[in-house]
């Protein structure tokens, strides 16, 4: 009993003297900052204290790398959603799977309620086969819970060696009960860019994800449909819907292919509105470690055939950096649904420790100085899917970070099912016909893809389309649902 008490009174003193060492380190350190911007030494005492308190209390014996390295996760998860602590073996680990081959799932994640939220699910890969959809709460993996755990921690249970499968438990909000699918991990090797001449003039490229060689498919892509109409295009639809994201120079040279030279693509802005990167259509803000320029040689009727590009609430980041882009300068007329609104840029920093910490550190800004943060890219010309019952965006995310520009925020929502399909679920035959319809575009099946090429037929009703989006009312911020 005395020895308890004597090393729970060494325990608390040791609080106290960590609290005394770092309120005079802390001190100094703030003599060294303006007074305008005390640290909170009271606080880190407060601290000090409730780890002393953890020592001296808790009923399991935690290791003083155990406390601090939750505590600094805490602290930067409380940040956003988008930022993360990683340890020495979580950054080694994601610097590992940013460079050659490894075996996954395929898709887009976030965090929302502290359960990790499928943004997108990425085409042609064993997640979307296996009909994991935007807007899914991935709520078990393997069994074991996802609450609290981190977006970094779930992609590393989720990953593995390709052939080897992972179960997964979702949670859909148009279904009452939970969806079970076994998935076997593949190595995730995408196919960027897809094209096809829909009919002779009109051609049509989706692009599934910004990756490295992005910017040269893309220009392989529109060359070949340059070809197989044996001559100039007279219209082009880009499909940039469920693609969340990617590479930013992909996003730029994109842009780059449609835009005349030195046109402005994307901004940042960090703390109190700082100015950072500004990037236009020149190569040099899209050629980054690339031998010779992936855009050349576009075909010439490029820069100024109508284009029009698809979106919806899967289309995210990069995706939304090019709809931005060029629906600011004029360039497409923006069909679809409001995207997910990721206007933010993520920067991983290497600690001392040999870990790293990933943090929000600017915003993204269109030409036009429009923010995407939490409202995203709002369509010139509104097409619903009616097959899509559900949607989900950034501003659903708990703890996002709002609008700097004080624009609507909007969130995702259930729809009705159309009474076209009496809401009954898919079999599997449709499930594959939905995937197959992806890849083959049909307009007479899609009516966003038909009004899409109704637009770019008619030059008269493309122009008049042009900017409407920034004419329209802002739209009210609720979250019922919509009953079409």
């Amino acid at each position: 009993m005395a020895n308890s008490t004597l090393k729970k009174v060494a325990l608390y003193t040791l609080g106290a003297f960590s609290g005394v060492a770092l309120s005079l380190s802390v001190q100094s350190y703030a003599a060294e900052k303006s007074s305008q911007n005390p640290l909170p030494v009271q606080s880190i005492r407060t601290m000090a204290e409730v780890y002393g308190q953890i020592k001296a209390n808790y009923y399991q014996d935690k290791t003083d790398e155990e406390l601090l390295e939750g505590a600094m996760k805490g602290m930067v998860a409380g940040l956003d959603p988008h930022s993360e602590f990683m340890t020495k073996k979580d950054y080694t680990d994601l610097k590992e799977s940013t460079s050659g081959e490894f075996g996954g799932l395929g898709m887009e994640i976030g965090a929302e309620d502290s359960f990790v939220k499928v943004i997108a699910p990425i085409e042609d890969t064993p997640a979307e086969r296996a009909g994991v959809k935007s807007g899914d709460f991935i709520a078990k993996i393997d069994g074991v819970s996802t609450r609290g755990m981190t977006v970094h921690e779930a992609v590393k249970k989720m990953r593995g060696k390709p052939g080897t499968s992972v179960t997964l438990t979702l949670s859909r909000k148009d279904v009452n009960k939970p969806i079970t699918v076994k998935i076997t991990r593949a190595v995730i090797k995408v196919k960027s860019v897809r094209h096809k001449l829909l009919e002779p003039g009109y051609g049509y490229v989706r692009i599934s994800q910004f990756q490295e060689r992005t910017v040269a498919a893309l220009n392989d892509a529109l060359k070949a449909l340059h070809k197989e109409n044996s001559g100039a295009l007279k219209g082009l639809i880009i499909d940039l819907r469920d693609d969340p994201g990617g590479l930013l120079n992909g996003a730029v040279g994109v842009s780059a292919a449609f835009l005349k030279e030195g046109q402005p693509v994307v901004s940042t802005k960090g703390r109190d509105g700082k100015e950072g990167l500004k990037l236009s259509s020149v190569k040099k803000d899209y050629m980054i470690g690339m031998g010779q320029d992936p855009l050349s040689g576009v075909p010439a009727e490029m820069k100024h055939i109508p284009i029009t590009i698809l979106i919806n609430s899967g289309s995210a980041s990069a995706s939304e950096i090019v709809a931005g882009a060029l629906q600011d300068h004029k360039r497409a007329v923006v069909v679809g649904t409001q995207s997910f609104g990721k206007g933010s840029v993520q920067t991983v920093l290497p600690l001392s420790n040999g870990g790293a910490v990933k943090l929000t550190t600017a915003l993204y800004y269109t030409p036009h100085d429009r923010s995407i943060q939490a409202q995203g890219i709002v369509p010139d010309v509104e097409v619903k899917d009616k097959k899509r019952l559900f949607e989900s965006r950034e501003a659903d995310l708990a703890g996002h970070i709002g609008n700097p520009s004080g624009g609507t925020e909007v969130n995702g929502n259930i729809f009705e099912p159309d009474e076209s399909s009496s809401g009954t679920k898919k079999d599997e035959k449709e499930e594959k016909e939905d995937l197959s319809s992806r890849r083959e575009p049909n307009p007479a099946k899609d009516d966003q893809l038909r009004k899409a090429l109704e637009l770019v037929k008619s030059p008269t009703q493309w122009q008049k389309s042009l900017g409407l989006a920034a004419k329209k009312p802002a739209p009210k911020k609720d979250n019922k649902e919509d009953k079409e």
